[in-house]
């Protein structure tokens, strides 16, 4: 028994390094974030901007357990360019008083905005335009 579960944390951490190095991200731009929601295992991907230090959430998958919801997590990450669009949103924190440039795939404007506000209270960020950028 002790056996399978050493395989599913080395499984679960390869597969984290895999979407870490596919994104081009280190470790303290990516959170992995698990919950359990309705019998499965949530994953949230967040990223982490060093720039303006905000976090936002990047996809959020669910599966069977912690490996099954990374498998999904990197077959969108190897896909999300060619199925999302490109959003650039401008912000600024109720208390920091400076503008801010982030950049979302998202599937629709709401989802965009989903992903900016992710773990946040909407109340803290004003949000000065969204636009949808061309698809090069």
């Amino acid at each position: 028994m002790m056996e399978t579960s050493t395989d599913v944390h080395i499984e679960s951490a390869r597969l984290q390094k895999e979407i870490k190095s596919y994104l081009g991200l280190n470790s303290s731009e990516l959170v992995f974030e698990f919950s359990n929601q309705e019998g499965k295992t949530k994953l949230d991907l967040i990223t982490i901007n060093p720039r303006h230090n905000q976090s936002f959430l990047f996809h959020s998958e669910l599966g069977f357990d912690k490996v099954d919801a990374l498998k999904k997590m990197m077959e969108y990450v190897r896909n999300y360019r060619e199925q999302e669009s490109p959003y650039t949103v401008q912000w600024m924190t109720k208390d920091e008083r400076v503008l801010h440039t982030s950049y979302f795939r998202a599937s629709n404007i709401l989802d965009c905005l989903d992903k900016l506000y992710y773990g946040r209270d909407r109340n803290t960020i004003t949000v000065f335009s969204v636009v949808l950028n061309p698809v090069s």
